[in-house]
């Protein structure tokens, strides 16, 4: 049986919804093939507007990235408005940019509405290391304002530590549209919320393969679905289901630490606002404080998504520099999960055989996007694709080096962009 990672998500939740393994051949309108973010989000908006949707989940609901992430709610993509100004025509950037704040809209709208215990928190930081990423920030927050987000502001080193209690940086940008939440927690919450609008979710339902046809059918070990619409929302963990896509984005791995339960004294040493923070590093760094007064830690990426002999040897070093009074913390949690990164850092969404849609390649900004994704997906499949295609149209290339050396080369350029970061001034 797969289980939770052994993170600290899955040791907070004492009791795990469990839900059934598919054990016979049903139909719907839609069946969705992952029981992440993308996978929930699809199944709850569609869910909302009237479909019969399943789930089918190899292993746990946000039992992938969903269940592992770092928890922060934060907007836009893994490429920003800038580049997408640059790289896209006018009216298809205007389209991708006007989205950019919705996600984390999304998310609040469902924690509200469907009154989910998330441990959500208001504020997120963006922190730069140097004067270049300081100036990098002041640009980044033109950009925001002029595609709507009024809850900006530009912090001073001294007003950064008060915030944080680090003299690490230079000075950051607060989003009091970004935040933080117990990510597990939100997607069990958006689990319970899918079959109470009349959706099933099966669990241990893993998809061997894919019949395609005029109502493609989903086949798992014990059972199938046949549907109208078959959605593919695996992501990093779709495996060799659907290579015609999987062979557009390559796997990562990022590691993250939960200390044990921080003394009061610490806490308001070293998150008093109890924001959330990541920096501006090329290969980031990104912290929070956890609704049970842990500090969780992660950063790095690893290619290929292989898991780390020593996570707690690669993530130590990162939270004492930041945080010196920490020296020698208990770390009483620490795992591994898998994202997947695309070419153009670009998420991809689209279709093939007509009725199979896909869902994947956030980059590293899943837990916002995601959601975005699922709301647009519904509006797809109700015959408004408009805003969807402007994600669609995008043109999604294979990683240089092929099979084999995708990953060395990428990284490669990884490493050529972290000795830059290292080296600014």
């Amino acid at each position: 049986m797969n289980k939770h990672t052994d993170s600290y998500y899955a040791h907070s939740i004492p009791n795990v919804s469990e839900y059934p393994q598919l054990q016979d051949n049903i139909e719907c309108d839609v069946c969705v093939v992952g029981a992440g973010f993308s996978g929930l989000s699809s199944a709850l908006h569609l869910a909302e507007k009237g479909f019969k949707v399943v789930v089918l989940e190899n292993a746990k609901v946000g039992f992938g990235a969903t269940g592992r992430n770092g928890g922060q709610i934060v907007n836009s993509y893994s490429r920003d408005v800038d580049v997408i100004e640059s790289r896209y025509g006018d009216k298809q950037a205007k389209a991708l940019c006007d989205m950019i704040f919705e996600g984390g809209d999304i998310i609040r709208g469902l924690i509200e509405k469907h009154n989910i215990d998330c441990d959500f928190k208001q504020g997120g930081m963006f922190t730069a290391l140097n004067i270049k990423q300081l100036k990098g920030l002041e640009e980044h927050k033109k950009h925001w304002e002029r595609y709507g987000n009024d809850q900006l502001t530009m912090m001073d080193a001294n007003e950064v530590e008060a915030a944080v209690g680090t003299s690490a940086y230079k000075g950051a940008l607060l989003d009091m549209r970004g935040g933080h939440i117990h990510p597990l927690k939100l997607a069990l919450g958006e689990a319970a919320a899918v079959t109470a609008l009349g959706g099933q979710i099966f669990e241990q339902s893993g998809v061997t393969r894919i019949e395609k046809g005029a109502n493609p059918v989903a086949h798992t070990e014990k059972g199938s679905v046949k549907a109208k619409y078959l959605v593919l929302a695996g992501n990093a963990y779709l495996g060799g289901l659907a290579p015609n896509i999987s062979n557009k984005a390559i796997p990562c791995g990022t590691q993250v630490v939960a200390t044990e339960p921080l003394s009061e004294t610490l806490l308001k040493d070293i998150l008093p606002s109890d924001y959330c923070v990541e920096d501006c590093n090329y290969l980031l760094d990104y912290f929070r404080l956890s609704a049970d007064k842990r500090l969780l830690f992660g950063g790095g990426v690893v290619y290929g998504a292989r898991d780390p002999e020593n996570i707690e040897a690669l993530i130590r070093p990162k939270m004492e520099k930041i945080f010196p009074q920490l020296k020698g913390i208990g770390i009483d949690y620490k795992w591994t999960g898998n994202f997947l990164l695309t070419y153009s850092r670009m998420p991809q969404f689209g279709s093939f055989a007509d009725n199979i849609y896909y869902l994947q390649g956030y980059s590293g900004h899943g837990v916002t996007c995601t959601h975005l994704a699922g709301k647009l997906l519904a509006e797809a499949l109700t015959g408004h694709a408009e805003r969807f295609d402007a994600f669609a149209d995008l043109t999604h290339v294979t990683f240089p080096g092929g099979r084999h050396f995708a990953i060395p080369f990428t990284a490669m350029g990884a490493a050529y962009y972290n000795l830059r970061d290292k080296l600014a001034i």
